[in-house]
């Protein structure tokens, strides 16, 4: 996902104005670096800026719980690869929150899962009764 024009792997395509970036040092790698440098991105999206369809919208904030989607990255050492990986994390957690769930269409065992089922169970039942003690 390219700042200038941000769209997912999933084909959502978004105001690149809804995007608003924070910076702040990090605690993460970097020696004495990481004490006088900000690193540390955090990229929060207003989806309702965004100009999405209202049905992908309801069904963002229905899977994240809000409007304002917050992201932080601070694991690399560079500024630009902390701005890389949250607008990488922002893409997949907005795909995985727009996908459709199917319905699960309820369906029975076949006859012959029954069958294997109820041997297997026989076969247990066989073992253990073999390990019982007998007098002789």
């Amino acid at each position: 996902m390219d700042e200038r024009e941000p769209v997912t792997a999933g084909g959502i395509r978004l105001d690149p104005a809804c995007l608003s970036w924070r910076f702040s040092r990090s605690s993460g790698p970097g020696g004495q670096h990481v004490n006088t440098s900000s690193t540390r991105a955090e990229l929060i999206c207003d989806l309702t800026g965004a100009g999405l369809p209202e049905s992908l919208l309801e069904r963002l904030v229905a899977k994240l719980g809000t409007a304002d989607v917050r992201v932080i990255s601070m694991s690399e050492r560079s500024q630009i690869r902390n701005r890389q990986r949250a607008l990488e994390r922002l893409a997949e957690r907005l795909d995985n929150a727009a996908k459709v769930e199917r319905q699960r269409r309820a369906t029975k065992p076949s006859r012959g899962a029954k069958e294997r089922r109820l041997e297997a169970k026989r076969q247990q039942a066989g073992r253990k009764a073999d390990r019982k003690w007998q007098a002789d």
